[in-house]
């Protein structure tokens, strides 16, 4: 063996493809860690790391002076809001990242949380098991409108779903020329402006911003569904907690929590009262079969790249 690469991330390696394996073969060892990027735990591994598959944890400058011999950083995702690009720069270590290999995976993801919210299907279910069979009034996607924030590959992927539904879709993202070709059947618009004409509101911009909070919940002029997808810290949950027992927030469907990150025992949104606004999946949107295998072959590659001191093929810009 030449190397030792750290690994992050439950589900590397969990589809059909076989990184490690292919790791294995190019000369390198993989030794894996929790996905918590906890310093104490990943100290004596970061200390051997040549290079490093991470996950959706913190990978910050205290984490890289833990590791005198790393090389390079596979993003084992799209995002890179959680790892330190600066301080990455700084030490001379390369990121990748797997721009598209989960886009679908999140964009079905995003449909199935939606409709699932939308319809009760959580409550309904409950109420079967026990023994009522009683159902209540929902509504259809296609009598909605619906606010998409952030239109990358998985914002634009969610539009083509939800027209196909026969929804109106507005979106939003500001980085995205007027002019593009989305918005001859996308009508553009900000983020104020969806929490005007909105039935329902998918987030999918990067993380490190605040979308939804008190002033835009206050703002909106119907109870919202929402949608959460990307990034935890695009939501004030408090907040949201707040508007859902109001009647303000319709529901609240995520694949992710702040206490995901934070370390924190409790989420204000999964209070028990709200058990039927609030529908939540473990960060599970981009684990389909497809999903896993693209990314670990995405970061594998990427990962002997820069190992063999080659120009990988996905770089992030420092």
């Amino acid at each position: 063996m030449t190397g030792v690469v750290l690994v992050t991330s439950r589900s590397f390696g969990s589809g059909e493809y076989d990184p490690e394996a292919v790791l294995a073969e190019a000369g390198y060892r993989v030794v894996r860690a929790g996905s918590s990027h906890e310093l104490d735990e990943l100290a004596p591994l970061l200390a051997d790391a040549d290079g490093w598959i991470a996950g959706t944890g913190p990978v910050t400058a205290a984490h890289l002076d833990l590791a005198p011999r790393l090389r390079g950083i596979a993003r084992y995702g799209v995002g890179v809001d959680n790892v330190d690009l600066a301080a990455a720069a700084a030490r001379g270590i390369p990121v990748t990242n797997t721009p598209g290999a989960n886009s679908a995976a999140v964009a079905e993801h995003t449909l199935a949380l939606l409709l699932t919210a939308l319809r009760g299907i959580p409550a309904a279910d409950r109420r079967v098991r026990a023994g009522d069979w009683s159902g209540q009034p929902a509504r259809e996607l296609s009598a909605l409108t619906v606010g998409v924030v952030g239109l990358g590959r998985i914002g634009r992927l969610v539009t083509e779903r939800l027209r196909a539904f026969g929804a109106t879709v507005l979106g939003a993202d500001p980085w995205v020329d007027a002019r593009d070709p989305l918005f001859e059947t996308v009508e553009r618009a900000d983020t104020e402006t969806l929490s005007t004409r909105c039935d329902v509101v998918t987030l999918h911009a990067p993380g490190g911003q605040k979308v939804i909070d008190e002033r835009w919940l206050s703002a909106a002029d119907r109870p919202v569904l929402l949608v959460n997808t990307a990034r935890a810290d695009l939501v004030d949950e408090e907040a949201v907690a707040r508007a859902a027992r109001r009647g303000r927030v319709a529901a609240y469907a995520a694949d992710t929590l702040a206490i995901e990150t934070t370390g924190d025992a409790a989420s204000p949104l999964l209070a028990d009262d709200l058990a039927d606004r609030v529908v939540v999946t473990a960060h599970l949107g981009a684990q389909t079969r497809e999903g896993v295998d693209g990314m670990g072959r995405m970061a594998t590659t990427d990962m002997v790249a820069l190992l063999r001191g080659h120009a990988p093929a996905h770089p992030v810009p420092a």
